[in-house]
């Protein structure tokens, strides 16, 4: 497939908990654009960053990515191989240091790229070689967005992505989200903040 070009649903429906959430959405992102999804608690941001992963089947409605050759993915499990996914949880093995985590994303997503710059552009450099259960919530977190960078996904989804980081790491947020999207990437992040950098912004009721 060529380069993505657009992410876009139409009239989705999201249930949590046998709940209807979210009704009637209809939402354009094209490349090189991030979409902040901003709302109260419970008003459905996770569900939305769910259901695009495919992680979260909709009730009614579609979620579709175009690309720029014509193509177009509509299921959910076909959509999952574009993602880079941002959750709350840190998904890190205590035993595992931050450039054996990376190495191993690498190799399950089938990238050939050193570990080296994704480390250093996260602030991880002198954290490299340190097993995983030293690392603060903050470290963690910045690991996380390491695996971002390293598993090179067109479709960033970040749930609340400044959570647990200081200033510095907000910073460092900022700057991989701005790249991502200069390089024709699209990123949408449910925050409880405002990014930052430039953005279109979904409230959700």
């Amino acid at each position: 497939m060529g380069a993505l070009d657009t992410l876009r649903t139409d009239g989705l429906a999201l249930a949590r908990g046998g709940r209807i959430v979210l009704r009637g959405l209809s939402v354009t992102v094209r490349a090189g654009e991030a979409l902040a999804v901003e709302g109260r608690n419970g008003a459905g941001k996770t569900s939305l960053l769910r259901a695009i992963a495919g992680f979260l089947e909709p009730q009614s409605g579609s979620i579709q990515l175009s690309f720029r050759d014509g193509a177009a993915v509509a299921s959910g499990e076909e959509r999952g191989r574009f993602v880079g996914w941002l959750g709350h949880q840190d998904g890190t093995k205590p035993q595992f240091t931050p450039r054996e985590h990376l190495q191993f994303a690498q190799r399950f997503y089938g990238r050939a790229d050193d570990s080296t710059n994704a480390l250093n552009r996260s602030g991880l450099a002198r954290l490299g070689d340190v097993p995983a259960q030293y690392l603060s919530a903050g470290q963690k977190r910045r690991l996380a967005l390491a695996r971002l960078l390293a598993c090179a996904r067109p479709l960033w989804l970040l749930d609340e992505p400044f959570a647990a980081l200081d200033n510095e790491g907000k910073t460092i947020v900022r700057d991989l989200v701005a790249e991502h999207c200069a390089r024709g990437g699209i990123a949408v992040a449910a925050t409880h903040e405002p990014l930052g950098i430039s953005c279109r912004t979904l409230q959700l009721a």
